[in-house]
C-alpha cells in the first residue's frame, strides 16, 4: 500500500512538471483568457482536463501496447494534431491585425471547452507522456483503486494549472498590455505555433 501511495504521489509529481512545461495548451489557454474572458479561459483549462482524462484512461487501458501495434495509429494521430496546430495559427495570424472587441463574441475558433478537449487530444506531447513514462513508472499489477485515483490526479494538475494561467492573464493589467501590444503578440504567437504544427507534419511525414 505504501509503495503504491508513493507511486501515485510520483506519477502525480511528473506529471504536473510536463504540464507545467510551455507548450500550445498554455499559448492557447492564456490567449484565450487574454482576448476573451476569465471564464473563457477555464473552460479551456476544463477542457484539457478532460482529455488529459481520455489519455490516461487509454494509457491504463492498453495504448502504448497499441501504439506498438499499430504505429501508424499514432502517426495518424500526430498528422491530425499538427492539422488542428496550423488551423489555430492561422486564425490567429488573420486576425492579428483587427482591433479586439472584449465582449465575449470575437476570435472565437471554436466552443472554449471544446478548444481545450481538443488542443489536448491532438497533442502529440501529451501521447507520447501517457503512452511511455505514465505506463513505465506503473506498478506490475494495478490496484483496483488506483485506476481511478490516477485518473483524477493528472486530470485535476491539468485543470487547476492552466485555471491559474487562465486568471493571470485574464486580469485587467495583463489584458490592457496585451490591447496594446496585440498585433505583434498575436504574430509572435501564431508564428510559434505554426512552426510547432509544421514540424508535427514533418515528424509524422518521417514515419512513413
Amino acid at each position: 500500500m505504501t509503495s503504491d501511495l508513493f507511486t501515485l504521489v510520483s506519477i502525480g509529481a511528473i506529471q504536473l512538471m510536463a504540464v507545467i512545461s510551455p507548450g500550445p495548451s498554455f499559448l492557447i489557454t492564456a490567449r484565450t483568457a487574454v482576448a476573451q474572458s476569465r471564464a473563457d479561459g477555464l473552460k479551456v483549462a476544463l477542457g484539457l482536463g478532460a482529455g488529459t482524462a481520455v489519455w490516461s484512461a487509454a494509457a491504463l487501458l492498453g495504448l502504448n501496447a497499441v501504439f506498438h501495434a499499430l504505429p501508424v495509429l499514432f502517426m495518424v494521430m500526430k498528422a491530425a494534431g499538427a492539422l488542428f496546430l496550423l488551423y489555430i495559427a492561422w486564425m490567429i495570424l488573420r486576425h492579428a491585425s483587427e482591433p479586439l472587441r472584449i465582449d465575449g463574441q470575437s476570435e472565437r475558433l471554436a466552443n472554449p471547452l471544446l478548444k481545450g478537449f481538443l488542443t489536448q487530444i491532438s497533442n502529440p506531447k501529451v501521447a507520447v507522456f501517457f503512452g511511455s513514462i505514465f505506463i513505465a513508472m506503473l506498478p506490475p499489477g494495478v490496484p483496483p483503486w488506483m485506476t481511478p485515483a490516477l485518473i483524477f490526479i493528472v486530470s485535476f494538475n491539468e485543470v487547476w494549472w492552466y485555471s491559474a494561467v487562465a486568471l493571470f492573464f485574464g486580469s485587467d493589467p495583463v489584458r490592457a498590455f496585451y490591447l496594446r501590444a496585440k498585433v505583434w503578440i498575436d504574430r509572435i504567437t501564431g508564428l510559434f505555433l505554426g512552426a510547432l504544427g509544421l514540424r508535427l507534419l514533418w515528424t509524422a511525414r518521417e514515419a512513413l
